[in-house]
C-alpha cells in the first residue's frame, strides 16, 4: 500500500516543495521517517499516531515507511504532520486516493487531531502554489492573501478527511472590512513628525531619505533627537506593493512574527535591535535552523541601528554587502539560502565616547576619541547617502508653541516625488546604475563644476561621486525639477 501526498517545508525564508511518500507493508510494525528529517520533523511518529487514534481514525499495524523527496534538502519543523496523516489514511484507502494530486496539505497536528499553525505559512504556500492547499485556520488569513490558488482550512484531522470524502466543507479565508485594514496600515503613524521641535536641516534629510531610500546617519549629542527623528522616518514611507507586501511577509511568517490581518504586511517593517546583538542576529543564519536576522526582517523598511559606535565592528561590517547587493548569501555545511536585505539604514552615534563633541564641553582626550572613531571603518561610512550633524534645540525652539509639519503632509510629497523616480526605470532613486543615472540624472555646467572641485580636492570618493548625483536627483524631485539637476540641487546634496 503506497501513496504521495504534496507538502512543504522551510528553507530559510523561502519555501521547498516536499512529497510525502508513504508505504504501509508487510512485516514487523514500525514507524520509520527518512529523507533528512530533524528531531521535531522525526517526531511526527508520535504526534500522527495520538491524532489518528484521537479523532477515531486506525493505525495501520504494518512496517510503514515515510519519505521526504527530495532527500537532498534537510526538513524541519512540523508543517509534514497532516500530509503524513493523509498519507497514512490514503494508504489503507481512507481517504480517496485519485483526490491528492489536487491538494497540499501544510498544518501540525495536535494530540486530540487539531490543526495547528505553523511558522512559515506564506513560503509554504508559495512552494506549493500550483494545488489547492489546506492549513491550519491560524495560517488561513496569511497563506491566502498570499497565494493565488485555492487556500482552505478545517480545525480538525477528522474534519479534513471528511471534506475529501465530500461530506463537509471546507472554510474558507474571513474577509476583513476596510476600516480594519486602514487602522492596520496606519498605526505607525501615531510617531508624527510634527512631534520634533526645530531641526530643520535633520528634517530635510528625513524627507530625502524616505524619497530616494537613501541611507542615514544621523550625528549628535545625547538629548538632540537622533532617536526620536528615526522613529519617525517610516511613517514618511509609501505603503508596499503586492511584491514588496509578499517579500515582507515572507521574512516575518518564517519567524512566525504576528501578521495583520489582511495577512500581508502593506506597513513598510521597522526594526532596531540592541547593540549588543550578534553577528547571527543581524545577518541571519544558525546551525540547524537558518532564521533570517535583522536586516532581513527589516526587508522594504527601515532598520536603526542606534548608538552605532557600541555594536561591534565585525557586525557593522557585515552590513557592508548586504546594503549593496540588498540581499544577504548565507553559506553552512549542509545548506545554503539567499534571503532579502533591501532595507533603509538609518543609524545615530555620538560624535565622541562622552557624547558632546564640542570643544569646551568634550572631556576625551585624543586616544578617546581616536578609538572611538575606529569602530566606524571607512567603506561603511561610504554607503552612508547622507551624514547629518543634529545639535540640541535651543530653548525657543523646544518652548514654541509652533508645531512643524505634521507626518501626513510630509508623506505626500514623499509619495508624490518617489512616483517620478519609479516612472522612470522602475526604482527609487537610491537604485539607479550608472547608465541610468546618466539618463535620469544630468548635470548643468555649474554643477559639473562643483562635482569636479569635490573629487579633485578628495571630498568624494568613485562610490560617493554616484551617491551624491544620486541624491541630487531626489532633491530635485523633490522640488519638481523633472529633467536636470542644478546647482542649488548639488550644493544640498554635497552639504549632506
Amino acid at each position: 500500500m503506497f501513496a504521495s501526498v504534496r507538502s512543504a517545508t522551510l528553507l530559510g525564508v523561502r519555501g521547498s516543495r516536499v512529497d510525502v511518500e508513504v508505504h504501509a507493508g508487510i512485516g514487523l510494525p514500525g514507524f520509520t521517517v527518512v529523507g533528512q528529517p530533524d528531531e521535531v520533523c522525526r517526531e511526527s511518529r508520535d504526534r500522527v499516531r495520538a491524532a489518528l487514534l484521537s479523532s477515531g481514525l486506525s493505525w495501520p499495524t504494518r512496517r510503514i515507511t515515510v519519505n521526504l523527496a527530495p532527500t537532498g534538502d534537510r526538513k524541519s519543523g512540523a508543517c509534514l504532520d497532516l500530509a503524513i496523516a493523509i498519507g497514512l489514511l490514503a494508504a489503507q484507502d481512507l481517504v480517496p486516493v485519485d483526490l491528492l494530486s489536487q491538494y497540499a496539505f501544510i498544518a501540525e497536528l495536535g494530540l486530540d487531531g487539531s490543526l495547528r499553525g505553523v511558522r512559515g505559512a506564506t513560503p509554504l504556500v508559495l512552494a506549493v502554489n500550483d494545488r489547492q492547499t489546506i492549513v491550519a485556520p491560524e495560517n488561513l488569513a496569511e497563506a491566502s492573501a498570499a497565494s493565488t490558488a485555492y487556500v482552505f482550512s478545517a480545525r480538525t484531522l477528522f474534519d479534513v478527511v471528511e471534506c475529501l470524502a465530500g461530506r463537509a466543507s471546507w472554510q474558507t479565508a474571513i474577509q476583513f472590512n476596510h476600516e480594519t485594514q486602514e487602522s492596520n496600515q496606519t498605526s505607525h503613524l501615531l510617531r508624527d513628525l510634527a512631534d520634533v521641535q526645530g531641526q530643520p536641516v535633520a528634517r530635510q534629510a528625513l524627507e530625502i531619505a524616505a524619497t530616494g531610500a537613501h541611507h542615514l546617519l544621523l550625528v549628535g549629542p545625547p538629548g538632540a533627537g537622533k532617536t526620536m527623528l528615526a522613529e519617525r522616518l517610516v511613517g514618511l514611507l509609501p505603503p508596499l506593493n503586492d511584491d514588496e507586501a509578499i517579500s515582507a511577509t515572507m521574512v516575518h511568517s518564517s519567524v512566525q512574527l504576528e501578521s495583520p490581518n489582511s495577512g500581508l504586511i502593506r506597513t513598510a517593517p521597522y526594526r532596531a535591535p540592541h547593540h549588543s546583538s550578534s553577528m547571527v542576529a543581524m545577518v541571519g543564519g544558525g546551525t540547524a535552523l537558518m532564521r533570517p536576522g535583522e536586516i532581513s526582517l527589516a526587508n522594504h523598511g527601515v532598520l536603526f541601528l542606534d548608538e552605532l559606535g557600541e555594536f561591534a565592528p565585525s557586525v557593522l561590517d557585515a552590513l557592508r554587502q548586504p546594503l549593496e547587493q540588498g540581499i544577504v548569501r548565507l553559506a553552512r555545511a549542509r545548506s545554503s539560502v539567499v534571503m532579502p536585505a533591501r532595507f533603509l539604514l538609518v543609524a545615530a552615534t555620538n560624535p565622541c565616547p562622552c557624547g558632546e563633541g564640542t570643544p569646551g564641553a568634550c572631556t576625551c582626550d585624543d586616544v578617546a576619541r581616536a578609538r572611538y572613531l575606529r569602530r566606524f571603518s571607512g567603506p561603511l561610512l561610504d554607503r552612508f547617502d547622507l551624514r547629518v550633524a543634529v545639535s540640541r534645540p535651543n530653548t525657543n525652539e523646544l518652548m514654541s508653541p509652533t508645531r512643524g509639519e505634521p507626518t501626513s503632509v510630509v508623506a505626500k510629497r514623499v509619495e508624490v516625488a518617489r512616483s517620478l523616480a519609479i516612472a522612470r526605470f522602475g526604482c527609487t532613486n537610491s537604485a539607479l546604475s550608472r547608465v541610468q543615472l546618466d539618463i535620469a540624472a544630468p548635470l548643468s555646467k555649474k554643477a559639473e563644476q562643483l562635482l569636479r572641485n569635490a573629487l579633485e580636492h578628495g571630498r568624494l570618493t568613485g562610490r560617493g561621486y554616484h551617491r551624491v548625483r544620486r541624491v541630487a536627483r531626489t532633491v530635485a524631485d523633490l522640488d519638481g525639477a523633472p529633467e536636470i539637476v542644478d546647482d542649488a540641487h548639488l550644493n544640498l546634496a554635497l552639504m549632506l
